[in-house]
């Protein structure tokens, strides 16, 4: 059935069109878009059929005016606005802002989402239903033969499904804080990505309406205490591989899956990821990301990989995490000029330079011909007492200890996760645990803009084979406040590292990437630990499955971790110079 609404403006009469396009550029210029150059109209409930007959449903916002624009394509597992009811004025809002710009907007719901006929099973059928989309697409009456796609998460990974030997009319991506690897988000490091996949099961089980809308009380329940209550508990308290159940009721297949299927060359994620696709993309890309992203590390990977196979892709990288509010507007702003200039011509409104970063500590954007910038790679050694220093350690020390004890694993605070509370928090609350290591600079005499890749080399000794290592960078205030800034993950199992004479070991590991400014005034601080649980699922310390970790208590480690003039453990900086800096053309405001 197609209900069409299509002689009404987004919800009001034809004699409100004036009082419309006014409070709409007031609300554009509020978030730094462009005013809107035209009225809004909605067609709702648009049958999509797929190959295998399943009907897929649309909702298509058209400008309200004669003649023939660009198509922007929308494909989401998390609702229409015509069916999110209460929520369904801002998912709505999202597609006017690009309407009112000159475009048609066709926002899909997936297989299995909603009013969409199948069963939905996460990415494996976005490739096949995603072509037959952009194929509809192409034979509408009102299609231009101009089509882009956006969106962020998941509907980022929509794009990248189709984005191999795309027809080509296909014109323009911007995949958002999502990655075309998938798998390697889920199991970051080797760890598996706990934190973020139970939420994302709790978010999809809770919005679950086959054939129907989403409905107030399941709204409410996404934004709840008990829901919150509920996913703490069953992190703090389940094996991974129960958790799914405690949060929602029921064993989630694809959850377990992911437990039970953790080699990313393995079948099922050899048809979920696309990165192996990358180099036959012709399509372009317009990669955003955000610097404390939990798909961070894997986008930028992705923009390397287009990179190494000769394409210019585009990259923005914003001072966000994947939940924070202005997120949407942000990627609307991104995509705006990005669409403008490859679906209409516009080609005055290409960036010179295709990579603009948000410096972090500063209110400066820069831009660049490529990522990462020239940087000199600076080592700050780890001390006794907790220092840390570009001096290098002159002589012997004794090295520092602290047990882990799988019950109670070190938590996490804030980062690139899934949820409300990631971002930069202050870590004051876990560094007085026993059994996590902070080593800090002294006050800074001058700025130190870090840009780049940062790793950490660590010599360190466990009294069993399979345990971690957690190393966090954190920016510390003159007030004491230590705010995370990046962080990484070493699984250490029999065979990693390079064993040393004395029975240590030699690590190498990345800490993801940032661009940073520590203020002088601040310090620079590394925190060194075993877990940030539930982040990463902690570590069981006997090398047992993932999905078991938790079912019964692993032993407790005991790390040494050494730090002289034999052992030289070190953070390594991308530090940028100011002439480096004033190369790359900072060019405005944060």
């Amino acid at each position: 059935m197609r209900r069409s609404t299509a002689l009404s403006l987004a919800g009001i009469g034809l004699a409100g069109v004036g009082a419309y396009l006014a409070r709409h550029k007031l609300a554009a210029r509020a978030l730094g878009l462009p005013p809107p150059a035209y009225a809004v109209a909605v067609e709702r409930d648009i049958p999509v059929p797929m190959a295998d007959g399943v009907v897929l449903y649309a909702d298509r916002y058209l400008p309200r005016a004669t003649g023939r624009f660009p198509t922007i394509l929308v494909r989401t597992p998390y609702g229409r606005p015509s069916e999110l009811r209460a929520l369904g004025p801002f998912a709505g809002f999202i597609a006017t802002l690009f309407a009112g710009q000159g475009y048609n907007v066709v926002v899909q719901g997936v297989r299995g989402r909603y009013r969409s006929e199948g069963v939905f099973e996460p990415f494996v059928r976005e490739a096949a239903d995603g072509r037959t989309t952009l194929d509809w697409v192409a034979t509408q009456p009102w299609f231009d033969g101009n089509l882009g796609m956006w969106g962020f998460s998941y509907p980022g990974y929509t794009q990248w499904a189709v984005a191999r030997n795309a027809p080509p009319y296909l014109k323009a991506l911007t995949p958002a804080v999502i990655t075309a690897r998938f798998s390697r988000a889920i199991y970051p490091y080797g760890a598996f990505a706990f934190e973020s996949s139970l939420r994302w099961v709790s978010l999809l089980q809770a919005t679950h309406r086959p054939g129907g809308d989403l409905d107030l009380a399941s709204a409410l329940f996404l934004l709840s205490p008990r829901r919150e209550a509920a996913l703490a508990a069953a992190m703090a308290a389940y094996p991974m591989g129960e958790a799914d159940r405690a949060v929602t009721g029921a064993s989630v297949g694809f959850y377990q899956r992911w437990l039970d299927d953790p080699d990313p060359e393995g079948s099922y994620w050899r048809q979920v990821d696309q990165h192996r696709n990358l180099g036959e993309i012709n399509v372009p890309v317009h990669l955003v990301a955000g610097w404390y992203d939990l798909f961070l590390r894997e986008q930028l990977a992705d923009y390397a990989t287009l990179l190494a196979a000769g394409r210019t892709p585009y990259l923005t990288v914003l001072p966000r995490h994947h939940n924070h509010p202005a997120l949407a507007t942000d990627a609307v702003r991104e995509g705006l000029w990005w669409f403008d200039v490859q679906l209409k011509g516009r080609r005055e409104r290409l960036r010179r330079r295709p990579v603009r970063l948000a410096l972090m500590g500063s209110r400066e954007w820069h831009e660049m011909d490529y990522w990462p910038p020239p940087a000199a790679m600076t080592r700050y050694y780890l001390h006794a007492e907790g220092v840390l220093s570009t001096h290098p350690p002159a002589a012997s020390s004794a090295p520092d200890r602290y047990c882990y004890d799988p019950r109670d694993p070190t938590p996490s605070i804030g980062g690139p996760v899934l949820g409300p509370r990631g971002g930069p928090r202050d870590q004051r609350p876990i560094e007085g645990r026993s059994d996590l290591i902070c080593y800090t600079t002294p006050p800074l005499h001058a700025e130190v803009d870090v840009i780049g890749y940062v790793r950490l080399e660590l010599y360190a000794r466990p009294s069993r084979p399979w345990t971690d290592v957690v190393a966090r960078v954190c920016d510390v205030y003159p007030d004491g406040r230590s705010i995370n800034v990046c962080e990484g993950l070493c699984r250490i199992t029999p065979g990693v590292g390079a064993l040393q004479s004395d029975g240590s070991l030699r690590l190498e590991f990345d800490l993801g990437a940032t661009a940073q400014r520590f203020r002088r005034g601040h310090r620079i601080r590394v925190h060194v630990c075993s877990a940030a649980h539930p982040r990463w699922g902690a570590n069981p310390g006997d090398g047992r499955r993932f999905r078991d970790a938790g079912a019964v208590p692993g032993p407790v480690v005991e790390q040494t971790i050494y730090h002289d003039v034999d052992h030289p453990s070190a953070l390594v900086l991308p530090i940028v110079s100011a002439t480096t800096r004033r190369a790359m053309e900072g060019n405005g405001e944060a």
